[in-house]
């Protein structure tokens, strides 16, 4: 391991949800503080304006701003990977720019995702011009493998030409593909090329196959339980505690999973302002609110104090 990749972030990372004030503005008291609780609660890092944060509902000022926001905080910076990619390049690079200035550890940067079907030679162009047009040595670029969003498969030759070209930049994944032999194919075809698993039903899986940890949505509530898998991922009782933490995750995958969570954070903080969500989205209904909670309660799972 060189000495570039042993600092590179690892662990259990929030993939953060963004809280909205009445007219649907980020209310950013509330998110720098849910930051912090998650930091303090066993996260070793925070994924930040990703799919969970809503963010392709922001505009670009938007996205500024909370960069903003955290760069004027005390977040550390090291354990920030900033969500970037957009359609256009030039929003991508500008964001970046951004989340470089204030020290981010690095970037999660989806493919332009609008148009379908694209070629390699299309995608590894966009990606290139991004990381030229951005045009600093400090960039650590962690590519956003979701084809069920956007429509693209970010293939094995692909990655593997990304990471030749760029070896000090492509630096890592976050794989929400849901399947776990593509998780698992990237993991061995990169030695040294840190794989985020999308989702802690990965966890131990992807620690025991050499992967970076989980950058996931669901941690928002059962960080807690994520970070003793980490803690232990070597120990006897891994598996166990692997079982209870995917049992946790299904139980919020089987409804809407953003609306669940704000839901979970509405209730566990007292604050009704969680439950507002950007449109398209739309919060909860009535039965599926009761379907969640009960599901949760027949695992046991008790709600923390959030801050």
């Amino acid at each position: 391991m060189t000495d570039t990749e042993a600092t590179r972030p690892r662990g259990v990372f929030a993939a953060v949800l963004t809280p909205f004030t009445a007219d649907l503005s980020p209310d950013l008291p509330v998110f720098l503080e849910h930051c912090r609780w998650l930091l303090d609660n066993g996260c070793d890092g925070l994924g930040i304006l990703g799919t969970t944060s809503e963010a392709n509902s922001l505009s670009v000022e938007e996205r500024l701003t909370l960069i903003e926001a955290m760069g004027a905080s005390d977040l550390p910076r090291e354990r920030l990977i900033i969500g970037t990619g957009c359609c256009a390049i030039p929003d991508t690079v500008r964001l970046t720019r951004a989340a470089l200035e204030i020290g981010a550890a690095g970037v999660l940067v989806l493919p332009p995702f609008f148009y379908k079907n694209m070629s390699d030679d299309g995608l590894f162009a966009a990606y290139a011009e991004t990381i030229e047009r951005t045009g600093d040595d400090r960039l650590r670029l962690y590519v956003y493998h979701i084809p069920a969003m956007t429509g693209l498969d970010m293939g094995l030759d692909l990655i593997g030409r990304m990471i030749a070209a760029y070896p000090e930049t492509v630096v890592g994944l976050k794989n929400s593909s849901g399947d776990w032999d593509n998780i698992a194919a990237m993991i061995r075809a990169f030695p040294g090329f840190d794989v985020f698993a999308g989702t802690e039903q990965y966890l131990l899986p992807a620690l025991r196959a050499g992967g970076a940890g989980c950058i996931s949505a669901t941690t928002n509530a059962f960080c807690r339980e994520a970070a003793a898998v980490y803690a232990d991922w070597r120990g006897a009782e891994a598996a166990a505690l692997q079982q209870h933490l995917t049992a946790l995750r299904l139980a919020v995958q089987a409804v809407p999973v953003i609306p669940a969570l704000k839901q979970m954070t509405a209730r566990a903080t007292g604050r009704a302002g969680w439950l507002n969500i950007r449109p398209p989205l739309t919060r909860l209904g009535e039965e599926q609110t009761r379907a969640l909670f009960a599901s949760l309660d027949s695992l046991g799972y008790a709600l923390p104090a959030a801050a």
